[in-house]
């Protein structure tokens, strides 16, 4: 299992490696020594999983404000999308940096995103299902996001035309537009 550090401090595209032969394969995805081994998170509270059903649906930035901020391992479990987190803390070398990685259910790749990051993915494929675990309780009061298309971050996303976006995730502010809660 490699863990291959992003941009954003503390995030790393992780990719495990699967033993294959002519009946299948076998993969692990989650070791909780090489994760430990590394100072990640290894108690996870929870797996989402979200089903989009084309090409072109963009769905974040989303994260949830202290105390119920999140940390995240985001893997596609079919299909494919391009996954993308923003650091917003304050205090971080890597404030208001970006970095995306495809993730596909072919390689098994996964995102590990530290708490005070915001998450978006964009689909890739005509099917995909995004899997996630995070380490803390969802809290409906505490969800906010960034924009999409903010342009400080000039995010590259790929899009033939416009997203399908939520309409919530139309009206998220921009990162010069809110005060980070992170610090």
């Amino acid at each position: 299992m490699q863990f291959i550090p992003l941009k954003v401090q503390g995030a790393f595209e992780i990719v495990p490696a699967p033993f294959a032969d002519d009946r299948g394969y076998f993969v692990t995805l989650f070791d909780r020594k090489l994760f430990s081994e590394r100072g990640l998170q290894v108690k996870w509270l929870r797996e989402n999983q979200s089903g989009n059903n084309r090409k072109g649906i963009l769905r974040g930035f989303h994260f949830q404000r202290p105390p119920f901020a999140e940390t995240k391992l985001v893997r596609c479990v079919v299909g494919a999308v391009f996954d993308v987190l923003v650091d917003l803390r304050r205090n971080s070398p890597t404030y208001g940096t970006w970095d995306g990685v495809t993730i596909t259910a072919d390689r098994f790749n996964q995102v590990y995103i530290p708490r005070g990051c915001a998450h978006a993915y964009c689909t890739v494929s005509d099917r995909s299902v995004v899997a996630y675990m995070v380490d803390g309780v969802y809290a409906p009061q505490a969800e906010e996001g960034i924009r999409w298309n903010d342009p400080r971050l000039n995010v590259p996303w790929p899009l033939e035309g416009e997203p399908i976006l939520s309409e919530k995730d139309r009206k998220w502010l921009t990162l010069d537009e809110f005060e980070s809660p992170f610090s």
